[in-house]
């Protein structure tokens, strides 16, 4: 038993004691308990939003989808408008623990300084913790939301759809145009009739396009993962399978009616001619035709109507009747002979009057002696000097031996290889020269130090990588082995295998490529480059060689696949093979190290991961046993998109972010998110029965991962 509170001090240091006891430390419990109180209602408020948040979700997840249109769409604005009341609760929740918790914070607001004691932390922590509970539920409520907003109006899309798909009536559109054809004639008695008729086709095709539009409107809800697929995609089929078969006949009767058309406008062009040329006849004058020179004119302007007559006259009547013979009818026919007897009778005529008009047009001349030539007057021929041999017919018989198959591959080889060593590959050099010499020397050049901006001085490694490096290994080692194959390209395969480790130079040159990018478009509008362009004199500019060796990389394989087939049956196909295999080997590690490099926020090394094996993008949900449950069980009906790097020791999880800028700059960058130790992963294939899904667990499975693949691909684990 105590007597005094100094002898209670002597027990409990004064910073523990309020100040009714001597001692130091602030406590207002009055504050206390309306602290505790107002926590307590909070507290309850959280667990009531909760609570009536999961019953709203299980009455929309209850909730049957109508059958009608108004239903739907009612139905879409009920849940809306309890979706935007619920979310209003959340924020007055919201709301009231922010407040408490600027409350409990209001000491160390006041003076920041203040020591809060044991009971103030204590608050603090339950605040925070309801507030991150709540948190959680409404972004759990919201996942939910929108898979039962997009369920609803997809619903609403196919009440849309079913609806105009009665309204089409396709047995009704199929009946009507089948009567309509039945009632059509075949092929018109006149070109305007013909025509008319045509323009009634063309109103039931458009018919047939809305019913096209209406399967491609249905096949688009399939496209976008309608979850009644089942449903669409039968009357997809139906709508497309009518219209095939509207639009089959509607083009048999079009083309049969063109082919009609086609004889109608023939027969009516000769027609207008033959009567131009009876009116051309009449319209001769006779008295000016007596003259010798009046029968020259109008004989002459006979031939020159007569030359038309190619493109106006009808041919010979079998002609016609072989070419028209799909559509020919006892009025086709009839028409057909009148306008060529008409035509006949014309040509009659204008014989006639050509005759007559030659005879008046004749001029009496002295008849031609007949000469006997001189001997001089024949000419020997080049062929049958002495010079000259026997003609040789096509025939291949002056051939002594055709060239074996494989021969001629080889000299498709040594043609292709010729071209590609004597046009394509010293660019090589030349490009690697021009960036030398033309651009980078002159960045050590102190008269131009002048035009290059500040962030391009003393860059030039940046901008230009190991690019020296690919010139003289290309002008002093390749291009003089690559010359020794020229009489046997089959063979080049050994050089390439034997030179793999130094193209190497390639994958060094593409890592700096990125960072070479960003500098060019930082300056490339700069005094510097276009002094340099001018002095070359060159369309092109700096950044187009940039670029070379990137493509040089990608023609190799490109060469090698060429050759390779032609050179299956030849000595060297192999090492062809193996060449190939290396450089495409080569063309991955460069992929896949641009793809490494564009990872953002992995604090490790990750050349200690080991070899990347594998990467792609996946769709994958994850379950934790850990946590609030509701939050779970709403979370995982949507994947996460990740971009998965597998390496020997660990396996990567990303983020892809869009791809922004141009040509480098435009490669997607990967935000890192995760990352699981191989050595502590499990994995379960098939997951769910599904075989493009698959689990990956650690922690004994407190931790799951749910990996859905685009296709069936074979994803190997290193354990």
């Amino acid at each position: 038993m105590l007597s005094s509170v100094t002898e209670l001090h002597s027990y409990i240091d004064r910073t523990q004691l309020t100040h009714e006891l001597g001692g130091t430390q602030e406590y207002c419990h009055d504050k206390w308990i309306s602290h505790r109180t107002a926590i307590e209602g909070f507290a309850l408020m959280v667990k009531k939003t909760a609570q009536t948040l999961q019953l709203f979700g299980t009455e929309l997840a209850e909730t049957e989808l109508p059958n009608e249109i108004q239903a739907t769409t009612l139905l879409l604005s009920t849940h809306t408008s309890k979706k935007n009341r619920m979310k209003e609760d959340l924020l007055v929740a919201q709301g009231q623990g922010s407040r408490l918790l600027e409350s409990i914070n209001e000491p160390v607001v006041r003076d920041p300084d203040h020591n809060m004691n044991q009971d103030e932390l204590e608050n603090l922590a339950t605040v925070q913790r309801l507030l991150s509970q709540l948190d959680e539920t409404e972004r759990a409520f919201d996942e939910f939301w929108v898979r039962h907003q997009t369920k609803l109006e997809q619903c609403l899309q196919l009440r849309h759809f079913e609806h105009s798909y009665r309204e089409v009536s396709l047995k009704a559109l199929l009946d009507q145009v089948s009567e309509k054809l039945a009632t059509f004639s075949e092929v018109g008695i006149s070109p305007a009739h013909a025509d008319h008729i045509f323009g009634e086709l063309s109103t039931y095709e458009e018919r047939v396009c809305v019913t096209l539009s209406l399967a491609s409107e249905g096949e688009e809800l399939i496209k976008n993962s309608h979850y009644a697929e089942d449903s669409i995609q039968p009357k997809c089929s139906e709508l497309r399978a009518i219209s095939e078969t509207v639009s089959s006949s509607l083009r048999a009767k079009k083309d049969h009616l063109l082919k009609a058309m086609e004889l109608h406008h023939r027969l009516e062009r000769a027609s207008k001619w033959v009567d131009d040329g009876i009116y051309l006849l009449a319209s001769q004058p006779v008295d000016k035709c007596q003259s010798h020179e009046g029968a020259e004119l109008a004989l002459q302007e006979l031939e020159r109507y007569l030359e038309k007559a190619e493109q106006n006259q009808l041919t010979e009547l079998s002609t016609i009747w072989d070419e028209y013979e799909a559509v020919i009818n006892q009025q086709l026919r009839d028409q057909v002979e009148k306008v060529f007897q008409k035509q006949a009778s014309m040509q009659e005529m204008f014989d006639k009057r050509r005759i007559s008009l030659k005879k008046l047009a004749a001029k009496q001349t002295r008849p031609v002696q007949p000469v006997a030539p001189r001997p001089e007057a024949f000419i020997k021929s080049p062929l049958s000097s002495p010079g000259y041999g026997p003609l040789q017919n096509g025939d291949g018989n002056s051939r002594h031996a055709s060239l074996s198959e494989e021969e001629e591959n080889l000299a498709v080889l040594r043609r292709f290889y010729l071209i590609f060593f004597c046009y394509d590959y010293p660019q090589v050099p030349v490009f690697s020269c021009v960036c030398l010499q033309g651009y980078a020397s002159e960045m050590d050049n102190q008269a131009m130090v002048h035009l290059m901006p500040a962030p391009l001085q003393n860059k030039k490694e940046v901008l230009f990588g190991n690019m020296p490096e690919i010139y003289h290994f290309h002008k002093r080692t390749f291009l003089r082995e690559l010359e020794q194959y020229t009489d046997c390209p089959q063979l080049v395969g050994r050089c390439f295998i034997e030179r793999m480790t130094d193209l190497q130079i390639y994958e060094k040159y593409c890592h700096n490529k990125p960072r070479s990018e960003s500098l060019w478009r930082q300056c490339s509008d700069c005094a510097f480059f276009q002094e340099c362009q001018k002095k070359l004199e060159h369309k092109l500019g700096l950044d187009s060689y940039l670029l070379k060796p990137v493509q040089r990389i990608t023609k190799y394989q490109l060469l090698l696949k060429e050759m390779l087939k032609y050179s299956k049956s030849c000595e060297g196909a192999d090492d062809l093979q193996e060449a190939l295999t290396s450089i495409l080997g080569i063309l991955k590690a460069v992929n896949d190290s641009m793809h490494l490099i564009a990872i953002t926020g992995y604090e490790g090394n990750m050349s200690e991961l080991g070899k990347l094996l594998m990467q792609g993008s996946f769709s994958v949900w994850t379950e934790h046993k850990k946590g609030h449950a509701k939050v779970k069980d709403l979370a995982r009906f949507k994947p996460m998109q990740r971009h998965i790097f597998l390496h020997e020791k660990a396996l990567i999880f990303c983020k892809r972010r869009e791809e922004n800028g141009e040509g480098y700059e435009k490669a997607p960058s990967y935000s890192f998110k995760q990352s699981l130790s191989m050595s502590a992963v499990g994995i379960t294939e098939n997951a769910k029965g599904d075989h493009k899904k698959f689990e990956i667990w650690c922690n004994s499975r407190e931790e799951v991962y749910i990996v859905q693949v685009s296709c069936c691909i074979a994803f190997t684990f290193p354990f």
